[in-house]
């Protein structure tokens, strides 16, 4: 019989008391231990040799399922299949399911009849849409994540749209609201075309693209001063819904920096917590946020700028007092500063406009909008919505015609921008600031070593 095995009896009292008495057998190991240093060498000789120890070989045989009982287990056990897609426009049940791998005609025909599942393909495409379901194809439950429409929490709040199959086969249909919560993620890439060409291939979503060049709009003139080989780094919130991002939930620019032809351009977001006024500032403090914003659409081409032009329509070579931006009937037009509405409805060949009085003597005009969303008389802060860009009056295609007056001369919209006064960062906020901007030339340097590409920050 192995010695180990008539030690076994011996021992167990010992488990017992170590399993009551954790603190009692920690001191005797140790008082122990110290006797046993003094005496080790002269017990060891009486250790039996472990070569000279009988050995015994112990087979034991494992339970085992019969080979009709594991066959039968593994036909028990249910698979649930998880899906994504989205909701495309033209979309009907059965191409949704279809696009989803689900085969199941009950769950199409609830998704047809029933009052809120009939949701899902309702309003706007875009819907984030998360389906589980068995081998066979039968639908164990859907989720459909979207907007929520509604003023008071739109940005902050989403639908969640849950179809359910009970287990007794009962289908149900039920809207909550869910919480969108930011996500910080980093992105860097490198221009050889465009901004939009570079960010598109690195996948940084369209609307952070806009804030960053929002952030260097008076210092890099993003339709003319790109170079090839132009680097960015961004750090930036993205929204997520239930840890799953959606493309219509993107937050705020957080931080970036820009090189064009090797000067480099640095912002950092920051809120003052005393006023709760923010802004973009360079990492030295001064405010990137000037009275007039360089453009009064989101980042856009300029297709007709301050000089002289063929008028489309007239068929004469006239000088063009102002600015065109083409963009697509419907695109925001925002004010490029603080003002009160002085003129708001059709004039002539500007068709829908309106026209802006600012501090200074200075005034903005925006023509040709197909929809106006202000009034006369009405104040207006900068980036405030004014209307939408159309072809109203002389305009051949959408677009926007801008103009900037100064004391009622006509001045180049950008240069005026360029030049206007900035905001500066308040002395009692500084020591906060300081900090901000420590944590964004990490998370930058950060993102500029991983390379080119979206990724979390964690």
């Amino acid at each position: 019989m192995n010695w180990m095995t008539r030690l076994a009896p011996l021992l167990q009292p010992l488990e017992n008391f170590a399993a009551r008495y954790p603190r009692a057998l920690t001191g005797s190991v140790l008082a122990l231990l110290g006797g046993f240093a003094v005496t080790a060498f002269g017990i060891a000789p009486l250790v039996p040799n472990p070569n000279e120890l009988p050995k015994n070989a112990v087979v034991e045989a494992l339970p085992a399922l019969a080979l009709e009982d594991q066959l039968n287990a593994l036909a028990a056990h249910s698979q649930a299949l998880r899906r994504f897609e989205t909701t495309r426009s033209g979309d009907t049940v059965d191409s949704l399911l279809g696009r989803l791998g689900a085969f199941d005609p009950e769950f199409a025909a609830f998704l047809r009849q029933d009052g809120t599942a009939r949701q899902l393909l309702s309003g706007r495409a875009g819907k984030r849409v998360e389906l589980s379901a068995d081998a066979e194809g039968k639908v164990q439950q859907l989720i459909a994540r979207y907007p929520n429409g509604t003023s008071e929490v739109a940005g902050t709040h989403f639908n969640r749209l849950i179809v359910d199959r009970s287990e007794s086969g009962v289908l149900s249909a039920r809207v909550e609201l869910g919480r969108l919560e930011p996500q910080v993620r980093l992105a860097s890439g490198s221009i050889q075309s465009s901004l939009f060409a570079a960010t598109d291939e690195v996948g940084l979503p369209d609307s952070a693209a806009s804030q960053m060049a929002d952030m260097f709009a008076g210092e890099i003139d993003f339709h003319r001063d790109l170079r090839k080989g132009d680097r960015f780094t961004l750090v930036f919130e993205s929204l997520t819904a239930d840890g799953e991002p959606v493309p219509w939930g993107q937050g705020r620019v957080l931080a970036a920096e820009f090189v064009n032809a090797g000067r480099t351009h640095q912002a950092v977001w920051f809120q003052d917590t005393q006023t709760g006024k923010a802004s973009f500032y360079d990492f030295a403090g001064q405010n990137k946020r000037r009275a007039f914003l360089a453009s009064p659409l989101e980042f856009s081409r300029v297709t007709s700028g301050f000089a002289m032009r063929f008028h489309p329509v007239l068929q004469t070579w006239r000088r063009h007092l102002g600015v065109d931006y083409g963009a697509p009937t419907g695109t925001p037009v925002r004010s490029v500063g603080d003002g009160v509405v002085e003129f708001a409805g059709w004039q002539n060949g500007f068709g829908n406009v309106v026209h802006l009085r600012h501090g200074g003597e200075r005034s903005t005009v925006y023509a040709h909008l197909s929809k106006i969303d202000v009034r006369k008389g009405q104040k207006v802060e900068q980036g405030q919505r004014l209307g939408a860009v159309g072809a109203t009056g002389w305009a051949t295609g959408p677009h926007l015609h801008f103009e900037f007056r100064v004391k009622g001369a006509h001045q180049d919209p950008r240069a005026i921008a360029k030049a206007s006064e900035t905001v500066l960062l308040p002395a009692h906020a500084r020591a906060a600031f300081q900090e901000q901007v420590a944590s964004a030339k990490t998370q930058l340097t950060v993102a500029a070593t991983l390379g080119p590409g979206v990724t979390g920050a964690d």
